[in-house]
């Protein structure tokens, strides 16, 4: 159990056994005489749109309505009481439609009728909606094509380290627009999986009204958003990526809904609270948007529906849950400190959206035990990413949050030559010792408007004057070398996997803006510039090509799979080396120190230099000889290398005897 390795959390062990308890106690709630939740959660094969006895069947769950239209294409948008559901019971409506009624593409609504007013409404499980480019509204759209996608790879996970590769879809494209599933599976797919990353992450994939929201305001949780293609346009991507040799999760969001009325679950039968909770509650204060209420059957069986339909619909291979912080607490985790374990036992947590997400963990499993689920989350909650067995609630990974912060910090606060080497190693190495995580130095978050990448913050306006390969400026030579350092010692230090946002690899300048009313509605800064990282003239290509020698080798030597070593630190040289596996990491990050014959204590041995940030090809002076073979000597009582530490600089080295 998660308090037998860990004494700080004896105290709370009752509170710990007890939210156990609450989980296994709804999990049989759920599964009644079955053995599986898997097999108890249906709901979108029963209220999703479909032919049952030679009819189209269209079901919804709505217990304040006392009328239910459907409107569309079948009957000029006007209400017909031939199309009126009728009321089966326990809140449920229906209506049957001949099959020669409804046709692949027709566009639909509802109209939903309550004590005291109406609105029209889309189906809470409808599989698409487009938008009218006109008036940008939303309709629900009948999904059947004659032709059924046929899946052409038969995919199993074959890696226990993630390496994951996130993207945005609509970004994937250079030019100011849009982009769509099939572009970015012939021209992106193909570079990824050169890159080495073993693991793509889709945000923005559940349909959303409003862009610029980066996905996370949901409207319609069943569909992929139309638009960047098809349903059958994404199962290609899917099918595509498989080929390749890489995993694809989803970015999904179970946190929060969006508010609209129209498109989304906001009163979708006139009441406040069916999917949420009512009154101030039912409302996040920072994010605009809806809180499910966990602990009402009807959300616990919608939502793990969801994830079952997405994994067997299109074949997903696991999730990134989004915003968990923000489900755990009554107060969403805002202006907490989390400086003590109380904040995590002080009955100010939402027990019942922690069963819900044990139930998810639980059933995706059943679905596929190779798939995988990684929880964003900031509080540092214990047992999140423990086994369920062990008092945890299941989460194969959990994002290393801390990580991108200190690098900001570092960067922005400190001058490198404060830079602390122990403090470094320990905020990157730390970590629960029941749970796997995931590191990054950047996701997408760093980038937004407002804030500044990596690269950005390392060479700001220089980004647009220097980084031809002609010009020699000091900031750029900085913000090069370190760009790459700080990247390999986070891989390196990693507790289970690493993370980059689609183009942070080779420096992708300026930040991420979605098109808005404030930027005159321009995706200039919702788009990637791949061109800039095959132009040989610029140093992006440089950083590239590192970041792609580097995933390549963590994931050739497995070096994730081995604990690191601290073998070297010090402050005032500004110098860490650590091994793990058979390879050493030796950093010095001096901005102006170089050391020759520097000494310290290593696994006895011969190495060969496996990895070089300062090597010529990645835009680095070429102060080490790489054709050097390096033997460790007896001094001592102990095994000791040699090594020549030029300084803002790094080398791998791996043991080949």
């Amino acid at each position: 159990m998660i308090f037998d390795s860990d004494s700080y959390l004896m105290p709370y062990k009752r509170v710990i056994t007890d939210r156990y308890q609450k989980l296994l106690n709804k999990r049989q709630d759920v599964i009644g005489k079955g053995e599986r939740v898997a097999d108890a959660v249906n709901n979108h094969l029963f209220y999703m749109l479909h032919q049952e006895d030679k009819e189209w069947v269209f079901r919804e769950w709505a217990p304040n309505a006392t009328a239910i239209y459907l409107i569309g294409d079948f009957n000029s948008w006007k209400r017909d009481e031939r199309y009126s559901f009728r009321n089966i019971g326990n809140g449920n409506w229906e209506l049957r439609l001949p099959l020669k009624e409804v046709k692949h593409g027709m566009l639909y609504r509802y109209i939903m009728v309550w004590p005291g007013g109406e609105g029209e409404r889309l189906p809470a499980y409808a599989v698409r909606c487009v938008q009218d480019e006109n008036d940008k509204s939303f309709s629900a759209q009948v999904w059947a094509p004659a032709k059924q996608y046929k899946w052409k790879k038969r995919y199993s996970r074959d890696f226990k380290n993630p390496l994951i590769y996130e993207v945005h879809i609509g970004m994937g494209v250079e030019e100011e627009r849009v982009g769509t599933f099939n572009e970015f599976r012939e021209n992106i797919l193909p570079y990824i999986a050169k890159l080495g990353y073993n693991t793509i992450q889709i945000m923005a994939l559940q349909e959303h009204p409003y862009y610029g929201s980066f996905g996370y305001q949901v409207s319609n949780f069943f569909a992929v958003s139309s638009r960047f293609g098809t349903p059958d346009e994404f199962k290609q991507l899917v099918d595509e990526a498989h080929k390749l040799g890489m995993a694809v999760i989803m970015d999904v969001v179970h946190s929060h809904a969006v508010s609209n009325e129209l498109e989304g679950l906001s009163k979708f039968d006139g009441t406040e609270d069916l999917y949420f909770h009512s009154g101030e509650r039912g409302h996040h204060p920072a994010w605009n948007s809806r809180c499910f209420d966990y602990g009402k059957d009807e959300v616990i069986f919608f939502l793990l529906s969801n994830l079952k339909f997405w994994m067997e619909e299109y074949h997903l291979d696991g999730f990134r849950f989004d915003g968990v912080t923000s489900m755990l607490y009554y107060d969403h985790g805002l202006g907490r400190d989390f400086c003590s374990y109380d904040a995590y036992y002080d009955g100010g947590q939402d027990e019942d959206a922690l069963v819900y997400l044990g139930l998810a963990n639980i059933m995706i499993k059943e679905l596929d035990e190779d798939a995988f689920t990684i929880a964003e989350e900031m509080s540092g909650m214990p047992g999140l990413a423990a086994p369920i067995s062990q008092c945890g609630w299941g989460f194969d990974f959990r994002m290393s949050m801390g990580v991108p912060d200190n690098w900001i910090k570092w960067i922005k606060d400190q001058k490198d030559e404060d830079w602390s080497m122990c403090g470094m190693y320990y905020e990157l190495t730390n970590k629960r010792k029941d749970e796997k995580t995931i590191s990054y130095v950047e996701c997408h978050d760093q980038a937004m408007v407002g804030d500044k990448t990596v690269i950005f913050r390392l060479i700001d306006k220089e980004m647009y004057f220097s980084m031809d390969k002609g010009s020699h400026n000091p900031l750029v030579e900085r913000g090069i070398a370190l760009h790459k350092m700080i990247r390999l010692v986070t891989v390196a230090t990693a507790g289970d996997g690493y993370l980059t946002f689609m183009g942070n690899e080779f420096g992708h300048p300026e930040w991420i803006d979605f098109p808005r009313e404030g930027n005159n509605w321009s995706h200039k800064h919702a788009r990637r510039i791949w061109s800039l990282k095959d132009n040989p003239e610029l140093r992006f290509m440089a950083l590239k090509d590192f970041d792609q020698d580097m995933i390549t080798l963590i994931k050739r030597g497995s070096v994730l799979r081995y604990a690191p070593t601290q073998l070297y630190v010090s402050d005032s040289q500004k110098v860490l080396i650590f091994g793990r596996g058979r390879f050493i990491f030796a950093l010095n990050f001096s901005p102006v120190h170089s050391f020759t014959d520097f000494e310290f204590c290593a696994p006895s041995g011969e190495y060969r230099i496996a990895l070089n940030t300062d090597a010529k090809n990645y835009d680095g002076f070429g102060r080490i000889d790489e054709s050097v073979h390096h033997f460790t000597s007896r001094k001592d009582g102990g095994d000791k290398l040699s090594l020549y530490l030029p300084s803002r600089s790094a080398i791998v080295l791996e043991k080949i005897r």
